[in-house]
């Protein structure tokens, strides 16, 4: 396992994210806890140290089951981290009352690391806002001990990340991106990773392979790497592109299965970067991808919560991509959408939009549903 020094610390570059963790019949919201304690018994064999979860992940669960499972181990043996959901305008005035709950599910005394969880426009000028108290609490917390590091993940733009650092940067330690060769250039993540440069920030990083879109790729995309490293299998291409970029320092990926669990921690043995030719290359594959890319979800649940109507919004757009990719000789949308229930359907959207306000991506997801069910012939 390769480690990165940060604050006098040895980190794992390979962090265990929990949001994707194995579930029961693919209800989100109900973890396989057995495979869980394996694939985190898995993961302190092989030297990984960080793990990584928050309020909403798995409906909650996750931490629950993270604290469960960790705490078969010696504290001084991991590190955990955290978040605030303030994504959730329900919260903001919450903080002492939902912080004391994540230590309590997590069965610790503290976080090592705390976030300010997904600051964008949406919710940037309430995590600003001296009336609901977040920084001050949090702040405190750290003060006494509680926290022991503190920053913030970011899906907002350049803009709304520098509103947030003029006001805060002087007390972050960290700051957590979208970052991987897809939205290097389609959310502006070199942009990003270079405004943390500046603000001295080490670049913690979610969605290495974007929800698994960057694990498989076309053929003709494939073909390019294997003859570029012939040892190396497509995922892998995607966390060598992160080794590339020097203030990477953890980089969280949302293992759902021991096999992907495995292959990360056998890639991260040790470090491989792009030479200049190989990361051109990656690049280009990715502007191919964008061009025929229309919608960036990822696929992590939080307008599912949201949604009076209860439809699985991340597969229907999932769904949607497939049937842009895939043009008239799509067969995989079709063929899903005739499993699902009629009252789920994307024509099912009544146009309310609660889940756009937690949606990080910032995706219009009743006008992208819309134009799915027309694609559909619905």
């Amino acid at each position: 396992m390769i480690y990165n020094d940060f604050n006098g610390m040895k980190l794992s570059a390979l962090g265990m994210g929990n949001m994707r963790l194995p579930v029961m019949e693919g209800n989100d919201s109900q973890i396989d806890v057995e495979q869980a304690k394996k694939m985190i018994a898995y993961c302190m064999e092989s030297g990984i140290n960080y793990y990584d979860t928050a309020y909403g992940y798995h409906g909650g669960q996750s931490e629950l089951v993270v604290g469960e499972l960790l705490k078969d181990y010696d504290r001084d043996s991991f590190y955990l981290a955290s978040k605030f959901p303030g994504y959730d305008p329900s919260n903001w005035g919450k903080v002492s009352e939902i912080f004391e709950e994540q230590l309590k599910k997590c069965q610790v005394e503290y976080f090592d690391f705390y976030l300010f969880h997904n600051v964008c426009e949406m919710n940037v000028d309430a995590y600003l806002d001296p009336k609901y108290g977040i920084y001050d609490y949090l702040m405190e917390q750290k003060k006494n001990g509680r926290i022991k590091h503190l920053g913030f993940s970011a899906h907002g733009d350049i803009d709304c990340m520098t509103k947030f650092l003029e006001a805060y940067g002087k007390d972050m330690e960290f700051c957590q991106i979208e970052l991987n060769y897809f939205d290097y250039k389609f959310q502006d993540a070199k942009g990003k990773v270079e405004l943390l440069d500046k603000w001295n920030l080490p670049v913690w990083v979610m969605e290495p392979v974007r929800g698994g879109q960057l694990a498989t790729l076309s053929e003709e995309a494939t073909a390019k790497l294997k003859a570029a490293r012939p040892d190396e299998d497509v995922p892998a291409w995607a966390f060598r592109f992160l080794q590339s970029i020097p203030s990477v320092t953890m980089t969280l990926s949302g293992m759902s299965n021991m096999q992907q669990l495995t292959d990360n921690i056998q890639t991260y043995a040790e470090s491989k970067p792009l030479t200049t030719e190989e990361m051109d290359l990656i690049l280009g594959i990715a502007d191919d991808m964008i061009a025929k890319t229309t919608v960036p979800c990822t696929g992590c649940h939080y307008c599912v919560s949201k949604c009076p109507k209860g439809l699985d919004i991340p597969f229907l757009l999932k769904l949607y991509n497939e049937a842009m990719v895939a043009g008239a000789g799509d067969f995989i949308a079709p063929m899903a959408l005739s499993s699902i229930d009629a009252e789920k359907q994307p024509e099912c959207c009544i146009n309310c939009h609660s889940c756009e306000k937690v949606c990080p991506q910032t995706i219009h997801i009743p006008e992208e549903l819309a134009k799915f069910a027309k694609k559909m012939g619905r």
